[in-house]
C-alpha cells in the first residue's frame, strides 16, 4: 500500500511542479529572476555555438542583459572618435543641420539588444528569413551595348499597399510619392552575388507602401538573368548600371530617381556616382552596410559561415555557365577557390588565369585597330567602346585601380547616405572606415550605430503595436534602416527644393526638386578613362573655396554645378 502511494505521488510530481511554477510566476519578482536565468542560460549556449562555428562574439555586447543606449544624434567631425550610441559623421554643412532638425527617424532608434539584436542573428535573419512573397514583380530584360543583358524587376503591387495609402489619405499624413502624377522611382541594388534577400524585400514593400515606384537591378548572370556574353560584372564596374539608370530615366523622365544599395552592392553604386559625377540622373543615394573599401573587404578574413555561404552562391552562378566560360577561363580552377579573394582574382585577373591573358599595353591600341577580338569574345567595336574593361586586369592591384568603389569619390555630386554598424560581422572593423571622407566631403554622410549587424538594424519591440500611434506603428513594420533611408530621401528632397530657391506649390505635394535642379542634365555616357585611386577631395586654395563655402560657417552651397 505504501509503495502504491509513492508511485502515485511520483506520477503526480511533474504536474505538481508545473502547477507550482505557474503559481510562482504570478509574482513579479519570480518572473523577473526566471527571465534573467533563462537569458543567462541562453547567452552561455550562444557563446558555445559561436565558438564552435568560429563566429566572433559581438565586441560591443559587454553583458548579456545590457540595455541599448540611445543618445540623441549629433554631428561629429574632425577627430573621428565615436562613443556609444548613434552618430552622424559628416561635414557640418547646411544639409547636415537640416537633417538633424527634420530627420525624425534618426532621433531615438532604440535598436534591439541581445538576443534579437545579436549581430549574427540579425545578419542571418536579413539574408535568410523574413517577409517573403508579399511583393509581385514584372521583369524587363535590358540589352546592353556589348550584347549583355541585365534584368530590371519592377514591383507592381502588394497586398497592403492600397490599404496603407487609403489610411494615409484619410489621416492627412504626408507620404513621399503618394497621390502624385509622377511618383519617385526607387532603384534597389542587391548584394554583389545577386538575388533578393528578405531584407531587400521588406524595403521594397515599405517603399511601395509610401508610394514609390520600385525597381530592382540584377547584374548579368544573377537572379535568373540570362548571360549572353562570356563576361561577368566586375565588383566596381558601373557600365551596366549606368545604362540601366539611363533607361529608367527615359521611361519616367518626370520622376525623381533615388537609389539604395545593400551590402556589397554598394561597390557598383558608389563607382557609378563617381564615374558619372554631376551628369547622373539620381537625385540622392543611400547604402546600407556598404563595402566602402573593396580591396580591404576581399583581403580581410570573413567568418567561415559567411565565407562559405557567399562562395557557394557565386560558384553556383558560375557553374550554370561553365560550358560557355571554358573557352576563355579555367573554370575548374575558379570553382576550386576557397576564399572570396581567390575567386575574384582568378575570375577577373590575367595574372591568375591560365587560358585568358592580358595583352601588352603597347599592343592594345593596335589590336583594336586591327579588328582583333578581346579575350572575352567581344567584337572589336565593343572592345573599343569598353576600353580597358574589355580586357582582364593585369593583376590584383590593377583590378582595384579600376574597381575601388571610392576611387572617384571627389567627383560625386549628389548626397550619399551610408548606414554602418560597429558590430557588422561581414565587414572589416569599424576602425577601418574612411572617416576623413565623410568629414571633408559635403556629399557623403555616415550614420554609425553600435548595433545592427549586416543589413539588420532590428528595432527593440518590433512587432508590438498595441497602444501605439499609427505613425509609430508604421515605423515598426520594417527595420530601422528602412525608415531612415526613406525619410532621408524625403528630407533631402525638401532641402534641395529650398536651396533651388522655391517653396512647394499646392500642386506639388511631393516637393520634388524644381526645374532648375533637373535642367542641363545629359544622358551622354562619360568616356572611359583610367581613374585615380583617390577617396577624398584634394585640398584646394582658400580662394577657390570661398565661392562654395562661407568662411564663417562653412556652409556648402548645394546648387548643383554641371562640370561635364
Amino acid at each position: 500500500m505504501a509503495s502504491f502511494a509513492w508511485d502515485y505521488l511520483l506520477c503526480l510530481f511533474p504536474s505538481l511542479l508545473f502547477f507550482l511554477l505557474r503559481l510562482g510566476l504570478r509574482w513579479h519578482s519570480v518572473r523577473y529572476w526566471t527571465r534573467l536565468a533563462v537569458r543567462a542560460a541562453g547567452w552561455r549556449l550562444w557563446v558555445i555555438v559561436c565558438l564552435i562555428l568560429e563566429m566572433p562574439l559581438d565586441r560591443n555586447t559587454r553583458t548579456w542583459n545590457k540595455e541599448p543606449e540611445s543618445p540623441g544624434p549629433d554631428i561629429l567631425s574632425g577627430s573621428g572618435q565615436t562613443s556609444d550610441g548613434l552618430r552622424l559623421i559628416c561635414k557640418p554643412t547646411a544639409l547636415a543641420k537640416y537633417l538633424l532638425q527634420h530627420w525624425g527617424c534618426l532621433a531615438m532608434p532604440r535598436l534591439a539588444a541581445w538576443p534579437k539584436g545579436d549581430p549574427h542573428l540579425q545578419t542571418l535573419s536579413s539574408l535568410l528569413s523574413g517577409q517573403v512573397d508579399t511583393v509581385q514583380f514584372t521583369r524587363d530584360n535590358l540589352l546592353l551595348r556589348d550584347g549583355g543583358v541585365v534584368a530590371l524587376d519592377w514591383a507592381v503591387g502588394t497586398r497592403l499597399c492600397e490599404a496603407i495609402r487609403r489610411k494615409e489619405h484619410q489621416s492627412g499624413g504626408k507620404v513621399l510619392g503618394c497621390f502624385t502624377l509622377t511618383p519617385p522611382v526607387l532603384l534597389l541594388i542587391p548584394q554583389s552575388w545577386g538575388g533578393m534577400t528578405p531584407h531587400l524585400k521588406m524595403l521594397c514593400h515599405q517603399a511601395m507602401d509610401q508610394g514609390f515606384y520600385v525597381v530592382v537591378f540584377h547584374p548579368r548572370g544573377t537572379a535568373g538573368c540570362p548571360l549572353t556574353t562570356t563576361r561577368m560584372t566586375e565588383f566596381g564596374d558601373p557600365a551596366d548600371l549606368e545604362q540601366a539608370v539611363a533607361y529608367i530615366h527615359r521611361r519616367h523622365p518626370s520622376s525623381m530617381l533615388v537609389a539604395v544599395s545593400e551590402g556589397s552592392g554598394s561597390g557598383v553604386l558608389l563607382s557609378y556616382l563617381g564615374e558619372c559625377g554631376s551628369s547622373t540622373h539620381l537625385t540622392a543615394a543611400a547604402a546600407i552596410s556598404p563595402v566602402l573599401l573593396g580591396q580591404l573587404w576581399f583581403e580581410t578574413a570573413m567568418p567561415p559561415v559567411y565565407r562559405w555561404g557567399a562562395l557557394f552562391h557565386r560558384k553556383l552562378q558560375l557553374s550554370r555557365f561553365q560550358s560557355s566560360f571554358r573557352a576563355v577561363l579555367d573554370v575548374d580552377r575558379v570553382l576550386s577557390c576557397s576564399s572570396l579573394r581567390d575567386f575574384e582574382e582568378t575570375l577577373f585577373c590575367a595574372s591568375a588565369q591560365q587560358k585568358a591573358s592580358q595583352p601588352p599595353k603597347s599592343s592594345l591600341h593596335s589590336e583594336q585597330n586591327s579588328g582583333a577580338h578581346s579575350p572575352w569574345g567581344l567584337a572589336p567595336s565593343v572592345a573599343w567602346a569598353l576600353g580597358q574593361r574589355a580586357y582582364p586586369a593585369k593583376d590584383w592591384d590593377s583590378y582595384w585601380d579600376r574597381n575601388e568603389p571610392l576611387r572617384d569619390a571627389d567627383e560625386v555630386a549628389v548626397p550619399v547616405l551610408c548606414i554602418c554598424s560597429r558590430d557588422d560581422p561581414l565587414l572589416p572593423p569599424a576602425s577601418t572606415l574612411p572617416l576623413t571622407l565623410f568629414q571633408n566631403n559635403p556629399y557623403f554622410l555616415l550614420v554609425l550605430t553600435d548595433r545592427g549587424g549586416h543589413c539588420g538594424f532590428t528595432l527593440e519591440g518590433c512587432g508590438e503595436t498595441e497602444g501605439v500611434s499609427s505613425e509609430n506603428e508604421e515605423r515598426k513594420k520594417g527595420t530601422w534602416s528602412h525608415a531612415v533611408v526613406l525619410e532621408y530621401f524625403r528630407v533631402v528632397t525638401d532641402f534641395l527644393k529650398r536651396e533651388e530657391g522655391g517653396a512647394a506649390s499646392c500642386d506639388d505635394p511631393l516637393g520634388v526638386p524644381s526645374q532648375a535642379w533637373q535642367r542641363n542634365r545629359t544622358s551622354t555616357t562619360v568616356p572611359s578613362r583610367r581613374r585615380r585611386p583617390i577617396m577624398t577631395r584634394k585640398s584646394r586654395p582658400q580662394e577657390a573655396e570661398q565661392s562654395s563655402v562661407t568662411a564663417e560657417e562653412g556652409n556648402f552651397t548645394w546648387k548643383r554645378s554641371y562640370t561635364r
